[in-house]
């Protein structure tokens, strides 16, 4: 007798314990930006697939955590031998988060609204050789192109290709309705988003109940909130100083990973004297890359001489065309007639990379007598006067789109450079699907934009993220610019 009360009080304390050490369901994670808006499909701000990419949205393809493109809404396809015509055939018993079903009329409706001929989707390039969307039934449906696209798959994996419903529209922007393994529950302005397991999801049912994301734009701030715990992760931590600090703590994991962002100084090339390649030849001769790396970034980062990821098998090391030379800078200048330098605007937005590194970057450029006035812009500013508005000398920011090189052949992109010869290599790698060929054309475009001088080619951002040491399956990389908490878990 005495033996089994023994043995009952075993199971109690076993039970009690597994209670009390129950891993937890709820989770809050931190970043800098918040949303200017919830419609990814209509805005250039990274910020909106931080919070909803694979979590409230998904498209027909996503990346996963290795940047391999992988089935998403779409279970499987197929494509014909002339590479224009694509079959997709849809997941069974998907549903919106408002119970609606998701059939095939939801695909033809976001493609073709994001290739209208008023669609402000922010990557309408993306689908400009769509031709046509074809609902073929209501789990299939068919996609016929202009001319073949060897990247349609990788095209649409990206957040501004998600699928939406015709229904969700009219409030996508403050209540947006997706088919993703969280449902969108509620926003606070200025401080949070929330979210709550969708428990009629598709897929895999993700361990997390609830979760939370807080905007902290202050880097002492985002500092105090992570050494609190008042926040259980804060991805993209905007001060890599500390990193050091949360390293030698074991409340902590420290993450260090790539993104696909190459962090630029932006210049106007149809602003004078922007306009002038010496003078944009100059301005990228008098930049210290290694100097803003350490400065800004306490030295995380990749140096880089064009607009690739270092990562990618076909990057090209370019930096000897824009090294650092101040003589050559000086030189150039005076070639273009502005031996005595010019005045010029740098309008920053908030990221660290942008506001620590415009510090830097005009002092190194007073070194040869051009003057910035700078203007430290929220979010929301930038995207109307510079991404959209065009009103701008210099800017700095970080594209973080996945391989996006192709936004140089749009002659009406913020930077404004579009020119023929490379629209012209672009025009030709879509419509090719040999490897090697694919290769030599990114190849030759990465050296005409580098030669040209379009941009200051900085660094690839890296991306630091702290986070509880019981938390596990967060994105170490971004292949995309995305919070993926779909395979998120505590451990005990």
């Amino acid at each position: 007798m005495k033996r089994l009360n023994l043995g009952a009080l075993a199971a109690i304390s076993i039970c009690a314990g597994a209670a009390v050490h129950a891993a937890q369901t709820d989770i809050t994670v931190a970043m800098q930006l918040e949303p200017p808006h919830l419609d990814p499909t209509s805005a250039a701000a990274g910020a909106i697939d931080s919070v909803l990419y694979s979590n409230v949205f998904e498209g027909l393809t996503r990346f996963d955590a290795d940047g391999a493109v992988i089935p998403g809404l779409a279970s499987d396809w197929e494509i014909s031998e002339d590479g224009l015509t694509y079959t997709f055939h849809l997941q069974e018993g998907v549903t919106f988060h408002d119970g609606t079903e998701f059939e095939a009329s939801d695909v033809k409706f976001s493609l073709d609204r994001a290739r209208a001929e008023d669609s402000t989707n922010a990557q309408k390039a993306l689908f400009e050789s769509i031709d046509s969307v074809e609902v073929v039934d209501p789990l299939t449906v068919r996609v016929t192109l202009s001319q073949p696209i060897g990247a349609l798959l990788f095209n649409l994996a990206w957040g501004d290709a998600v699928i939406v419903a015709p229904e969700s529209i009219d409030e996508i922007k403050s209540r947006p309705i997706g088919t993703g393994a969280f449902k969108f529950v509620n926003w606070v302005q200025g401080d949070r988003i929330e979210m709550q397991r969708n428990t009629d999801y598709w897929g895999d049912a993700p361990a997390l109940e609830t979760a939370t994301f807080r905007f902290i734009s202050d880097p002492s701030a985002a500092f105090a909130s992570v050494m609190a715990e008042d926040v259980d992760a804060f991805v993209g931590f905007p001060a890599p100083e500390n990193l050091p600090q949360f390293e030698a703590d074991p409340r902590f994991q420290v993450l260090v990973g790539s993104t696909e962002g190459e962090t630029i100084l932006a210049m106007n090339n149809k602003q004078p004297p922007f306009d002038n390649p010496l003078v944009r030849e100059a301005v990228a001769h008098a930049i210290d890359r290694q100097a803003i790396i350490d400065g800004a970034m306490f030295g995380l980062g990749t140096p880089i001489g064009t607009h690739f990821a270092p990562h990618n098998p076909d990057y090209v090391d370019l930096i000897d065309l824009s090294n650092y030379d101040l003589e050559k800078s000086r030189q150039l200048l005076a070639e273009a007639g502005m031996a005595d330098g010019f005045t010029t605007t740098l309008k920053l937005p908030p990221p660290s990379y942008a506001r620590r590194g415009g510090e830097i970057i005009a002092a190194q450029l007073r070194e040869v007598g051009i003057q910035t006035e700078i203007t430290n812009l929220e979010w929301a500013q930038w995207l109307e006067e510079v991404f959209r508005g065009k009103n701008f000398g210099l800017s700095i920011v970080s594209h973080t789109e996945p391989m996006d090189i192709g936004i140089y052949a749009r002659p009406d992109y913020y930077f404004q450079y579009g020119k023929p010869e490379f629209a012209a290599i672009m025009e030709t790698l879509n419509a090719e699907t040999d490897p090697d060929a694919r290769s030599a054309l990114l190849k030759d475009a990465q050296r005409l934009i580098s030669e040209d001088h379009v941009n200051g080619y900085l660094f690839q951002l890296a991306f630091p993220t702290i986070a509880n040491a019981k938390i596990e399956g967060l994105w170490k990389n971004q292949p995309t610019q995305a919070t993926d908490l779909t395979g998120v878990r505590w451990t005990e």
